[in-house]
Formats: structure tokens, sequence, C-alpha cells
């Protein structure tokens, strides 16, 4: 099967705002998607989870509790519920007020402003509704090439690739012990039939043979660290310090 190049219009190497510029603002906020956009970053990453009402909502973990205090399960809250905590005091008292974005608002409003690499948080292979309602939101013409999604889950990237085969898609994988051992190699681009690749950045050893899969490397904020990686051959660098890098955009 061919695979999709990683947003081909757009030159290299990529560069991501991990969750936006959460270096400075609050992780997966509004105020750190605007952020990126104000400091000339032309990509962000972003997760997102669906919630109990069926909202696709932007945050990390599957608890509230580190970026709220509140001890709440995304998957198991409604928007209604999850759509008033404060997700940006933890932060900083300037950020008091922040709250989890919907991705449908962050699209509305920064759509075409960035290109955009969007991690599906899904904990096992149940298809729970989340791919079907990404894909469904991602169907807007205006979008078109500037979008990718990932995840962990090999299951969930499937589903999604199988829902919307024109989006390039890739895994996610490092040898964390909370990452299910056959899959702490990358073997998920098996299972999941990937067009790219995301290692942790310190699982880049040497460059892609020929036929290999474009590889984004995560997490990289050190400027030395990112000059390795691009000249091992990296397309993509996603990073928590993109303004830090010194990578030209």
């Amino acid at each position: 099967m061919s695979r999709l190049p990683l947003l081909p219009d757009f030159p290299r190497p990529l560069l991501f705002a991990h969750r936006g510029v959460s270096s400075v603002a609050p992780e997966n906020t509004r105020a750190a998607f605007a952020l990126a956009r104000q400091l000339g970053i032309p990509g962000v990453e972003l997760d997102v989870h669906l919630c109990a009402s069926g909202e696709l909502v932007v945050t990390h973990d599957h608890s509230a509790k580190r970026v709220t205090g509140t001890e709440l399960e995304i998957e198991s809250t409604p928007w209604e519920r999850l759509r008033d905590l404060d997700a940006g005091s933890w932060k900083g008292p300037e950020y008091a007020g922040e709250r989890f974005p919907l991705l449908a608002d962050l699209l509305d409003e920064f759509g075409t402003d960035l290109y955009w690499d969007i991690e599906i948080k899904s904990k096992d292979a149940k298809d729970r509704g989340l791919e079907a309602a990404l894909a469904k939101l991602l169907d807007r013409p205006r979008l078109a090439g500037r979008i990718a999604v990932s995840s962990f889950n090999p299951f969930a990237v499937r589903r999604f690739k199988a829902l919307s085969p024109a989006i390039p898609t890739a895994i996610i994988w490092c040898r964390s012990k909370d990452l299910k051992w056959y899959l702490r190699r990358g073997e998920g681009r098996w299972i999941a039939g990937t067009d790219f690749l995301k290692p942790d950045k310190a699982l880049v050893k040497a460059p892609p043979p020929p036929w290999g899969r474009e590889r984004a490397a995560w997490t990289v904020d050190d400027p030395a660290e990112a000059r390795r990686l691009l000249a091992l051959g990296c397309a993509g660098i996603i990073s928590n310090r993109p303004q830090e890098l010194g990578i030209s955009r």
C-alpha cells in the first residue's frame, strides 16, 4: 500500500509546538496555540479525547486532575461539566481562567494559520466513537493538506485511517513501561498501516533507509539535539520550546 507524504506542501523541517508553546503558556489551551501563531511557529501538536457528551476535547491526560485540580475522567464527563474548569492557573496567575478548548473551536480560529498534528488519546482497542467524530470534524476542504493524525494506539489509528484515507497518520512510541511491551519498538506501524513515524527522540539513532517512512521526533527542547535529529533525516521536530531551537521557519 502506498504511503502518503507528511504535509508535503510545507517546507522542511516541519516544526510543531508541542501542546502549543507549552513552555510559556498552559499546555493545550487557546493561549498556547495563539502564542504559537504569534511567534510564527508554523505547526502545532495537540491531544484529543472524546468526552461523555460527544465533543472532542483538547487536553493530554485522561484525568482533569493535573491541570485543573479536579478529579474528573475526561471520557466519562460531559462537556457541560468540563467546559468551566480552570486549566490555566497551574501555570501562573496570568493564565487563570484558561479553559479546555474544543478541537472544533481551535480549527475555526487557527485552522488555516497553522498545520496540525492531532494525537488521538485512546486507552485500548475498543471503538468508542472518537475516530468517527474526528474524521467527520476534519472533513473540511479548507484544512486539506494541513492535518496529520497520530496515536500511541495503533487500533485507533487504523480506525481513523479507514474513515479518512487522505489524511497522513503516524504511530508514536517510546520505551516507557506505560506502553504495552509489543509496541515499544514502533511495531504499531504494521497494525495501523501508518504513513509516517513519531519516535521518542532518544530512539532516533540513524538515518532512515531509502524506503523508510518519514519521521517526526518528540519532544525536542535542546537546539543541539534538534540539529542531531535533522542531520539524521527527521522531517519534523516537536518541541515545547520551538521558539528557542533556531530552526528557520
